[in-house]
């Protein structure tokens, strides 16, 4: 496990310092690397979520909570009360083929697929063998949080929504931090429960791919 975070660690300075702009390949190639590693330690297709037997059970998952995740981000796109909750400083200047392609490429390959494969596939697939799915679900989590640590730095400057919260103070960045921390190591726990019930990586790729990309359309359709 030891590998699996020393390379996670390096590929999220990567992203999000040295070469932010190839997220997708560095995530084929990591994803790749990962699964390695499992296949290494003695793992398997099923370790990593992708047993092909359950993947048709995976898939229906997927489906169902893509069409959930659709309709609730309609429902609070048309509210008043949360519409301002998608506003968002990041997508002010994208156009709409920008946004097609990082709804269709860079939130798949560069976000789903990297950090499907490495939380809830090679790192819960890997502690599940040795301690059980209760240690999975919480060393996969915690790291799922922390790896939202440089990408939330700027959180509550772009996020018009969240600046009253935390003003733009350095003190309220790093309350912005810990609470984007905390949001996604619980989302974590979720995807790891979803992994679970299911069987199949496929069902937390689809509600990950889900948020993120209407998040994207969101933002870009209500600027």
């Amino acid at each position: 496990m030891t590998a699996v975070v020393a390379v996670l660690a390096a590929t999220n300075l990567v992203n999000h310092r040295w070469l932010p702009g190839w997220g997708w390949l560095t995530a084929l190639v990591v994803s790749v690397l990962l699964l390695g590693v499992l296949f290494r330690a003695g793992g398997t297709w099923a370790d990593a979520g992708l047993d092909p037997a359950t993947l048709g059970r995976g898939a229906r998952w997927a489906v169902v909570l893509i069409g959930l995740v659709g309709v609730g981000y309609a429902v609070a796109a048309l509210l008043p009360a949360t519409r301002a909750l998608f506003a968002d400083e990041r997508y002010s200047a994208l156009t709409g083929g920008q946004v097609a392609v990082r709804v269709l490429v860079t939130v798949p390959l560069g976000t789903v697929l990297l950090e499907e494969i490495a939380f809830r596939g090679v790192l819960y697939g890997l502690v599940r063998r040795a301690r059980g799915a209760v240690w999975a679900t919480v060393v996969s989590s915690v790291l799922f949080g922390l790896w939202h640590v440089l990408p939330s730095l700027h959180l509550a400057s772009v996020k018009p929504a969240l600046t009253p919260v935390f003003g733009r103070s350095t003190l309220g960045a790093v309350a912005a931090v810990v609470a984007a921390v905390l949001f996604t190591g619980a989302a974590g726990v979720l995807f790891c429960e979803l992994r679970r019930r299911s069987g199949s990586l496929l069902a937390p790729m689809g509600l990950h791919w889900a948020v993120n990309a209407c998040g994207y359309l969101a933002g870009f359709l209500l600027r």
